[in-house]
């Protein structure tokens, strides 16, 4: 740790003038932030599939996008793997919260496999969603990020060639779909709220008739956070969002922030803060992705009193309260 003050005069007695002050730092630590429903369940079901079964119990891609929850499930005889030929015969597996196709399953089904679905509900609701649309004759527009694990996922719900990608507003003037079917959309649980709007209201404006999905397919959660951001950014001189970088939900509160006009900052733990970073800042942004857990906020509280006098004030637009089942197979 450094010390605050590297070139202050040690007194006669041996000790640092206690007088001498830290600057005071205001953090606006949003609320809600961090854990969602959807990973809540999944870190449990996890746990609770070690209980059942014993350890070791694999799980396919890790089971949320984050570093310091995915090391603590290790620890505790998890082990990660990214396809089903690398779990041994007669080991349970377990399915993260983005989703997998349809073919994992089947293929953990013709292997006998032990597997558990911790699928975020709202991802599997827009895996019905899919289905349904299919089913009516349509061809789909999906809104989504390119290579994103529940992309891939909700990808997989259908056959191929019945789906196509659109990321860009800019893609949905290229956008070429069957000229003889109609067109319904969905959409990534984890977008940006704003950016996904401009997309939807493209594709509306060039297809008049393209059905919507009944309901918002971003989850409750992200749109949440991103409020909460749009909140306390306009008041700070910086954010910090802690999350991992292939996490989709954290790295669209990092452009919700800079579309307020407030740089902004991604990191995965306290140690990566570095004291320049407060220079010229007197009140900071604090928020956490829906997989950082609550013990990573805390850690970056204390990195950022090693150096400032901090104040918190936490900031809050919504209560959550939603709860999902686990799967009967870990209740029972």
């Amino acid at each position: 740790m450094n010390a605050p003050f590297p070139n202050a005069a040690t007194p006669a007695g041996g000790t640092v003038d206690n007088a001498v002050q830290k600057r005071p730092l205001t953090v606006l630590i949003a609320a809600p932030r961090g854990f969602c429903a959807g990973v809540d369940r999944a870190i449990e079901i996890v746990e609770r599939a070690l209980e059942r079964y014993g350890a070791p119990v694999y799980v396919r891609h890790e089971i949320v996008h984050n570093r310091y929850v995915v090391d603590s499930l290790r620890a505790k005889g998890a082990v990660f793997v990214e396809e089903l030929d690398e779990v041994p015969q007669g080991v349970p597996v377990v399915f993260s919260a983005h989703g997998v196709p349809k073919s994992v399953p089947a293929e953990a089904e013709a292997r006998q496999m032990i597997y558990v679905d911790a699928t975020c509900p709202l991802v599997s609701k827009v895996h019905r969603q899919a289905e349904r649309q299919i089913e009516a004759g349509r061809h789909i527009v999906f809104i989504g990020h390119r290579g994103h694990p529940e992309v891939i996922g909700t990808f997989g719900q259908v056959a191929e060639g019945q789906m196509t990608l659109v990321e860009t507003v800019e893609d949905v003037a290229t956008l070429e779909v069957p000229q003889d079917g109609s067109l319904a959309f969905l959409t990534q649980t984890t977008l940006s709220v704003d950016d996904t709007a401009e997309i939807i209201d493209a594709l509306k404006a060039r297809f008049p008739q393209i059905v919507a999905p009944k309901a918002e397919d971003i989850c409750y959660a992200t749109s949440n956070r991103q409020a909460a951001v749009k909140e306390i950014a306009p008041e700070a001189e910086l954010v910090l969002v802690i999350g991992a970088p292939n996490s989709s939900n954290s790295l669209r509160l990092v452009e919700v922030a800079e579309r307020c006009g407030t740089p902004a900052k991604l990191i995965q733990r306290g140690s990566e803060i570095e004291e320049s970073w407060l220079d010229g800042v007197t009140t900071l942004g604090l928020t956490a992705g829906a997989s950082a857990p609550e013990a990573l906020v805390r850690e970056v509280i204390a990195r950022l009193g090693e150096w400032r006098e901090v104040e918190e004030r936490a900031v809050l637009t919504a209560q959550e309260t939603m709860i999902f089942k686990l799967p009967r197979q870990l209740t029972e």
